[in-house]
């Protein structure tokens, strides 16, 4: 499977998946990733360089990130091209894999859920915590599962 390109000008800042992204956020959350009003390009572009660090990972067993905006690679410090080779389990800890996983099981089965906090580890070791967060299931227009997305609204290192 080809991995997923850097969110560009050429590619439209990766217009399928951003709207995907933004599209189930404001079904399943009744809330908006970006400014309102916003059209085409402007909206996957404004998703890119939002001040929060917006993430998602594909849908399989073993979910690997595919998608980072700018906010999202400077958090977790690493590159677009180790971001889509990454797991999204080793954004946590090894001993905080059963709250993750818990986690991401009440994501499943409620679509969204809008209370997150705990720890996470960037690319390069360093620890953070999460205390306001978002994670929702990626859900296309036709009900097909994409995986799941996390927008990170309040980030303090440890």
């Amino acid at each position: 499977m080809a991995q997923p390109s850097k969110p560009s000008l050429e590619n439209n800042f990766s217009s399928e998946h951003a709207e995907r992204l933004l599209s189930s956020f404001q079904r399943l959350t009744g809330k908006s990733l970006i400014a309102e009003g916003l059209s085409g390009k402007d909206r996957y572009k404004a998703l890119y360089d939002s001040e929060y660090p917006v993430l998602s990972h594909n849908a399989d067993t073993d979910p690997l990130l595919n998608y980072s905006n700018a906010k999202g690679m400077e958090q977790f410090e690493i590159s677009w091209d180790e971001l889509v080779k990454t797991p999204s389990r080793y954004t946590a800890e090894p001993q905080t894999q059963e709250e993750r996983n818990r986690l991401l099981k009440a994501v499943t089965d409620n679509g969204f859920i809008d209370d997150y906090q705990g720890v996470r580890i960037s690319a390069k070791g360093n620890r953070f915590m999460v205390e306001d967060a978002i994670v929702w299931n990626v859900i296309d227009e036709d009900g097909i599962y994409w995986g799941q997305g996390a927008v990170l609204y309040k980030c303090a290192p440890l």
